[in-house]
């Protein structure tokens, strides 16, 4: 940015005002606001430039309206008043305006929801930050395609009761429902809803990336072919309380060996170890000390009373001992090849597993993300 502050002299304003055609215009007040735009502005400058732009805002070609409104679209320097006024303009003026200005208020935007056409409502929907006051005004009042842009909009904020309404209102609406499920983060209500509502596609997602209520991941887990089903050791991934987990997996009689070898060979340290506390009814604290720190012995014991098949001791003492060799290198890893890794070394070992269980486990080494990031040890656990 520039410290030298623009000089509006009376010839400009002669010039911007008055110029010979609307492309002379144009060209002089895009000149005009990109250079007050980038310039330190002292009070007397700024009060003078925003007049000029009022001026501006009235000239009757829509061509110099539409140069002020692309240059300024994210300025402050736009005056409310006069971005309200050209809110209301022709779609070309308007848009860039709604999508972009910071000067509106969340009134505004509401506004703008309730009373402007698609267009307007998407340029809403779009904006680099949307408040949950907005987005719920999108919900109850837009049109479909508003709301899609809104729901795949990750900037744009949701309460919890928004995307019901969206998902009310548009129950069989491909484009609404499947930018919902594609969300960063989901309420597991609205997982819930959607993963009868979706595509095969869509529904793959949905079990893959959020979690779903227990009751549903169990019946999806046991799903026909020609279903997605749910993988209980990804939704174990997802889960924000791993002992929770593991308690109603054991009352459901789907927390067993299988299950958590498949868990601890992926890496997922964390579930495995609660599901091992919930199995031998020691807590989680003890456990842990048991797993890590009171050697080959601590382990086996806790194991045996795990209530564990003793065939398969060696297949997750294997995995253990892979977790730990990738944890002691201390490899830059994000959280999905820090478990692919783990996986690897635990395959290379050609440890003694059920055939349907080392099948399971290539599988998804198979459909392992190739993608590399930076993960801390205390997140890898």
């Amino acid at each position: 940015m520039t410290t030298k502050p623009i000089r509006l002299s009376e010839a400009d304003i002669r010039r911007l005002v008055k110029g010979e055609g609307p492309d002379e215009r144009a060209a002089v007040a895009q000149k005009f606001c990109k250079a007050a735009v980038g310039a330190e502005l002292s009070d007397d400058d700024r009060r003078a430039a925003q007049d000029i732009i009022r001026v501006l805002a009235a000239d009757t070609a829509e061509l110099v309206r539409r140069a002020m409104a692309v240059t300024l679209r994210s300025s402050d320097l736009l005056p409310r008043e006069v971005a309200l006024r050209m809110a209301r303009d022709v779609e070309s003026v308007a848009l860039p305006v709604i999508n972009g200005s910071p000067v509106f208020t969340d009134e505004d935007l509401i506004e703008i929801v309730k009373a402007g056409s698609v267009a307007r409502q998407i340029a809403v929907a779009e904006r680099a930050t949307v408040s949950r006051r907005v987005t719920a005004a999108v919900a109850i009042f837009a049109a479909e395609d508003a709301v899609a842009a809104a729901c795949a909009n990750d900037n744009a904020e949701f309460a919890e009761a928004s995307l019901q309404r969206a998902v009310d209102r548009f129950p069989r609406s491909h484009t609404v429902t499947r930018a919902i499920a594609y969300r960063q983060s989901l309420p597991v209500s609205i997982s819930e809803r959607l993963v009868e509502m979706v595509s095969e596609t869509v529904r793959k997602h949905l079990v893959e990336h959020h979690a779903l209520k227990l009751d549903t991941a169990l019946r999806l887990s046991g799903a026909a072919r020609e279903r997605v089903s749910v993988d209980l050791v990804d939704q174990a991934a997802l889960t924000t309380d791993f002992a929770a987990y593991a308690k109603h997996l054991n009352q459901a009689r789907r927390l067993n060996a299988s299950l958590l070898l498949r868990a601890i060979a992926r890496g997922q340290m964390g579930f495995f170890e609660h599901g091992l506390a919930e199995l031998s009814g020691v807590p989680h604290q003890r456990t842990w000390l048991m797993v890590h720190d009171a050697g080959p012995l601590g382990f086996r014991a806790i194991y045996e009373r795990a209530g564990l098949p003793a065939r398969l001791f060696g297949a997750f003492k294997a995995a253990i001992d892979a977790w730990r060799s990738v944890q002691a290198e201390g490899l830059e890893l994000n959280r999905e090849r820090f478990q692919e890794t783990v996986l690897q070394r635990f395959l290379t070992q050609q440890p003694y597993a059920a055939k349907e269980d080392l099948n399971y486990l290539l599988e998804r080494l198979d459909r392992a993300p190739e993608t590399a990031g930076v993960l801390t040890h205390a997140n890898a656990a």
